[in-house]
């Protein structure tokens, strides 16, 4: 790759010599640098922002044609996709996101030929997985019924869950392809497939609840077909020509070294859904208070606004890893802290602002889904909640995503095993119940002793890192994990 992609700027010599591009970056005015930081940042953000958000209103969407046929529809729809699906989403989610420090780094050294076949090793690791995560399809009833659902509700939800099957399946190669184009910054093709994606998700949906009039059930087979096009698409893109360096086409190399890949993989699933169940344990508790009904329904409302909002530090924790793991890769520690540095503030002022905007609007904001007074008043109560949530979620998932880039993905496991479970859950629960602050205390007490604690303590970690160590390290990784390419290499001196 030339330097015009590591500079962004046009004017700049194709070939430079790499400790001279690192003494123009130090040498160049602090604003210049930000300017050039924020352009390559937002090159990963906007898209990623635009596919999360796609991806999150196709689920809108099969809730929405589901809602029309029943409450029992629409409620067996919602609980398939929320526990049933969301218990492995995260799961194989974080586990992809293994290919973030590998092939980020990967690609910063200039390994390119490394990328698809770290790819493959995640196909085959997160398919061997989805297989193990089967029974939770299989037995979706009863486990819902053990949950407290109602019997008509969990036996619906269990037949969608299996039909909800291929689903599941696709996650194991569209997660990984994913990260595959965005390590090696091609995510205009993410937002385009992104798009045709949802178009297919309304026209399927259309097509299989109303015209061929198969229910509930059309709305998960639209679901199934939208997400097997995003993985189809992408990987055409990588197949056919668009990533020549990176994909040689399949390899047996993919499967060596899968128990190490595997490693890394758990460490990277139990770090994300460790977080991503913390949220989910909120609502099962605060189902349990008195009044249950209006509570859960403001924490919905609220939960929605905030699932929404998340796609933007989202967007900026995939973009903080690939950066960081790109500036590793290459040897460049300062550039990997100042690329985290533009990344926390960035997110951090976008979060400020919409912290403002809630509070402003905190006794407007849940009009757009209910009319019930009870339910208003109790989310104008919430919504000071919902804007530090916001606030400490435009800093957390960034500095998560500075572990992913950097590789602390078993470390920063540990720590939110013992951030939310030990000290958040047990502070919620004293405060809900004992101090008897309800869904004030239970929310309160997990933001206060997970997310706050969680955020201070990656930020002590991050601020304290020695950059060119961690530099180090990734081209420690990035040898031990790869096998020599002469082709490559050629195609390295020619660029």
């Amino acid at each position: 790759m030339g330097s015009v992609e590591r500079d962004g700027d046009p004017n700049q010599p194709l070939l430079r010599e790499a400790t001279d591009d690192h003494e123009d970056q130090d040498n160049k005015k602090l604003s210049v640098r930000v300017w050039i930081e924020s352009k390559k940042l937002w090159q990963i953000v906007g898209p990623a922002i635009f596919s999360r958000v796609s991806a999150y209103t196709m689920n809108i969407i099969s809730q929405a044609f589901a809602g029309h046929l029943g409450e029992v529809e629409l409620a067996a729809i919602s609980i398939a996709n929320t526990v049933i699906v969301g218990f492995n989403f995260g799961l194989l989610l974080g586990m992809a996101s293994a290919l973030e420090t590998l092939c980020g780094q990967a690609f910063g050294a200039k390994r390119y030929h490394m990328l698809g076949i770290y790819m493959q090793r995640s196909w085959i690791v997160l398919f061997l997985f989805c297989f193990l995560l089967l029974p939770v399809y299989v037995f979706a009833t009863p486990i819902l019924k053990w949950l407290g659902q109602p019997d008509d509700v969990a036996e619906l939800s269990g037949v969608v869950a299996v039909w909800l099957i291929p689903l599941h399946f696709s996650f194991a190669f569209q997660f990984p392809v994913q990260r595959f184009l965005q390590s090696q910054l091609k995510n205009q093709v993410i937002a385009w497939v992104s798009l045709v994606g949802l178009l297919v998700n309304i026209l399927t949906s259309w097509l299989f609840v109303y015209v061929l009039d198969y229910g509930v059930i059309g709305a998960a087979i639209a679901l199934d077909i939208s997400w097997w096009v995003l993985f189809l698409g992408l990987f055409g893109y990588t197949a056919l020509g668009w990533c020549p360096l990176t994909w040689t086409g399949f390899s047996m190399q993919a499967f060596s070294g899968l128990w190490e890949y595997t490693k890394l993989s758990i460490a990277s699933g139990v770090m994300l859904c460790l977080e991503n169940w913390y949220y989910r344990i909120l609502i099962l508790m605060t189902g349990h208070l008195s009044n249950a009904t209006v509570a859960v329904d403001a924490l919905s409302v609220c939960m929605s606004v905030n699932g929404w909002e998340i796609m933007i530090p989202l967007a900026f924790f995939a973009a903080a890893g690939v950066r960081v793991a790109n500036e590793l890769g290459a040897g460049n520690g300062k550039a990997a802290k100042f690329a985290t540095i533009v990344a926390v503030a960035e997110s951090t002022l976008i979060g400020l602002i919409l912290c403002v905007v809630i509070m402003i609007l905190r006794d407007k904001v849940a009009l757009i889904f209910t009319s019930s007074e009870d339910v208003l008043e109790e989310v104008n109560t919430l919504s000071y909640l919902l804007a530090v949530t916001i606030l400490l979620n435009s800093v957390q998932p960034v500095l998560s995503g500075v572990a992913v880039g950097s590789g602390w993905q078993a470390m920063v496991a540990y720590i939110n095993l013992g951030c939310y479970y030990i000290v958040g859950l047990p502070l919620g629960i004293l405060m809900g119940w004992v101090v008897d602050l309800g869904v004030m205390g239970i929310w309160g007490g997990m933001i206060l002793g997970g997310t706050a604690f969680q955020t201070v303590v990656l930020s002590i970690i991050t601020a304290r890192c020695d950059w060119d160590k961690e530099a180090e390290k990734a081209k420690q990784r990035v040898q031990k994990w790869s096998s020599p390419n002469p082709d490559n290499d050629s195609e390295d001196r020619s660029n």
